[in-house]
């Protein structure tokens, strides 16, 4: 027969107290978050109480445990509670009462002014001051508290701190170090890459930071973090808030430096990617943190323009020829690591060794030895038109035909090659006459490459013709 329960066993915040925290966070704006305590269970019914949580914490996500997996328990009962207590809650716990008020005035004694609170000033989700207090002292309304609002005792239900609270039955005696694991909002990380390269070369250095942001409610000192880099779909009732800003440093002719372990180690984990900051860090609410993970000199990269038509329009305007920069993340290119998604920025030192930002834009999550390609701008120097030249129309046959005409300039000072990029307006279509050869892309695109000498302009012109 099992013995009888013991009286509840209640863990407070002041022994139940967490240590070595670690938390995983996500691009998404969560992350998983685990902390230790120190548990000791008698026989019976225990009540545990952790009060270190988020206030974003997903409650269907908690995981209690015994990271050595040998004591047996089972928990009958899980609770979360985030009504902290703070001014305006204390105000709608004393609505439809009348409380004091310390009225201080220059120049004068402190007094005191009695007040009902007619409606405390929470928005909808009690969270925030959404509506202005209501006071009714000397039989007047007034939207405003009359002084510093003094409460009646608190009695015991009231927390300061987010709060889980675990009823759990324990069929014996165990004492261990209990893992508590659960997703939250409140957090997000973003990559950003600065690539600096010096005057009139292509070849970059170039140095990548992690920002960290914490809106959790929660300070994390001395923490383990990880990020992980992939698309992982989160179920859970976890707000997605915070926002991240670009990394910045690095120089040109930059080495990387001489360290016993680098700051950040990736490794593919299941689907995805898990880097892992070699040192705790501390991440406290609010803050935003950068970290650099990734560093490499002399990564070889060549520009590519790029003129996109309107194929089949009339007569057009002077068209922009696109910049785009790319580069092969290998580590025959000096590089040749998995590079999760985000912003990167190009700058080019000037003759007077200042750095000019020269176009940016975002790379999606890129493995290893992937080609980066990313569109910095237009060209100044380099430009092109399009022509309709000629077009008929066979109903009866079905059939139809447009000459297109296109031009490109090269008024910069040195060499260049435009690439001439054109979409078939539909499908079932040919080239039937060309001025020089083409490269079908896919299934609508093709292409013609056009090398230009410095002030040299050259025409392309081709027939295509549809069939339906």
């Amino acid at each position: 027969m099992r013995p009888a329960a013991l009286p509840a066993l209640l863990l407070t915040a002041a022994t139940c107290v967490a240590a070595d925290p670690a938390i995983t966070i996500y691009n998404d704006g969560f992350a998983v978050v685990r902390e230790t305590f120190p548990l000791e269970l008698r026989t019976g019914i225990n009540t545990v109480t952790f009060a270190d949580a988020t206030a974003e914490l997903d409650d269907e996500s908690v995981i209690l445990r015994d990271i050595a997996g040998r004591a047996e328990f089972r928990i009958l009962e899980q609770s979360y509670r985030s009504d902290t207590l703070w001014l305006y809650r204390m105000l709608e716990r004393s609505e439809g009462q009348v409380i004091e008020f310390i009225r201080q005035e220059p120049n004068k004694p402190d007094r005191v002014v009695r007040g009902k609170v007619i409606r405390a000033g929470l928005d909808g989700s009690g969270n925030s001051p959404g509506f202005t207090p209501i006071i009714e002292v000397d039989g007047k309304v007034q939207f405003s508290l009359p002084g510093e609002p003094r409460f009646p005792s608190l009695g015991e239900d009231f927390i300061l701190n987010p709060t889980l609270t675990w009823k759990i039955d324990a069929p014996e005696p165990a004492k261990f170090n209990a893992e508590v694991a659960y997703i939250s909002g409140g957090f997000s990380w973003q990559a950003s890459y600065n690539l600096i390269a010096a005057e009139k070369s292509d070849a970059v250095d170039l140095v990548g930071w992690v920002t960290m942001s914490n809106e959790s409610g929660k300070d994390f000192p001395e923490t383990r973090i990880k990020l992980m880099a992939g698309d992982v779909r989160n179920v859970g009732r976890s707000r997605n808030r915070g926002s991240f800003g670009g990394g910045s440093g690095g120089g040109v002719g930059m080495a990387a430096a001489a360290r016993s372990e680098p700051p950040v180690t990736e490794k593919t984990f299941d689907e995805y990617h898990l880097y892992n900051l070699a040192h705790p860090t501390t991440l406290r609410n609010e803050e935003t943190k950068q970290v650099e993970f990734v560093r490499a000199a002399g990564i070889q990269t060549r520009r590519v323009y790029v003129l996109e038509g309107p194929l089949g329009s009339n007569d057009s305007p002077t068209e922009k020829v696109k910049v785009f920069r790319e580069f092969r993340n290998s580590e025959a290119n000096k590089l040749g690591v998995a590079l999760p998604k985000g912003n990167v920025r190009f700058y080019t030192q000037d003759a007077d060794r200042q750095l000019e930002c020269v176009g940016g834009n975002s790379i999606e999550h890129t493995a290893k030895d992937e080609l980066i390609r990313i569109l910095v701008g237009n060209s100044f120097d380099l430009v092109g038109e399009h022509r309709l030249k000629e077009e008929t129309r066979d109903e009866a046959n079905h059939t139809a035909t447009q000459t297109i005409e296109v031009k490109v300039r090269n008024r910069k000072t040195e060499a260049a090659t435009i690439i001439v990029r054109e979409r078939a307006a539909r499908a079932g279509w040919t080239l039937t006459a060309q001025s020089q050869p083409h490269e079908k892309k896919d299934a609508s695109t093709f292409e013609f490459t056009v090398p230009l000498q410095p002030g040299e302009e050259k025409v392309v012109t081709y027939t295509i013709r549809y069939n339906w």
